[in-house]
């Protein structure tokens, strides 16, 4: 008697099949709309601000080194996830993505540094586009502004693998000569 008690139980126990997640061997899926680290688009961002002003957990830091080059600082251990800088972006550079799993042991893993190139008026020194067409633009005067860097390109710094040399050699971050 007590046997078929126990046959049906394993009878039901391999109808159900797996009801669990394989969490540590496979990933699991993120729901829809998850907010998890937010990821910049350095050729998308216009150093507007935006993102360090509405940041309530003031991880975001905005510094001017000089008039031309603006420091984006980002401090990932603070971050709450709120994803109110990638709803404040004007031209989407920031964007939550699903990554969740950020332990580290190293605090410079979860900071990002991102150096921009502001465009400005040799006349006023006000910041602007480059795809907003303006007088000086149509005349396509070359000297007059330094044109030859790409749009809103990050300029970087010196790591192990990336040379002083290196930034030297390669046109694409050569500086204005004055």
């Amino acid at each position: 008697m007590w046997l078929w008690s126990k046959l049906r139980q394993i009878d039901m126990v391999l109808r159900a099949g797996v009801v669990t997640l394989r969490y540590p061997f496979e990933p699991s899926p993120v729901p829809i709309d998850f907010r998890g680290a937010p990821s910049w688009d350095h050729h998308k961002c216009i150093g507007c601000g935006g993102c360090a002003d509405h940041c309530v957990a003031r991880c975001i830091l905005v510094r001017d080194v000089c008039q031309e080059i603006r420091v984006m600082l980002y401090d990932g251990s603070r971050c709450t996830y709120c994803g109110r800088c990638a709803d404040v972006c004007p031209e989407d550079a920031i964007r939550m993505s699903d990554s969740y799993q950020l332990a580290t042991g190293e605090k410079d893993d979860v900071t990002t540094r991102m150096e921009l190139f502001m465009l400005t008026c040799q006349r006023c020194g006000r910041c602007y586009e480059l795809e907003t067409k303006n007088a000086v633009d149509r005349l396509d005067l070359r000297g007059f502004r330094y044109d030859s860097i790409e749009t809103r390109a990050v300029i970087r710094k010196k790591t192990e693998r990336f040379s002083l040399e290196t930034l030297e050699e390669t046109k694409r971050y050569e500086r204005p000569v004055e």
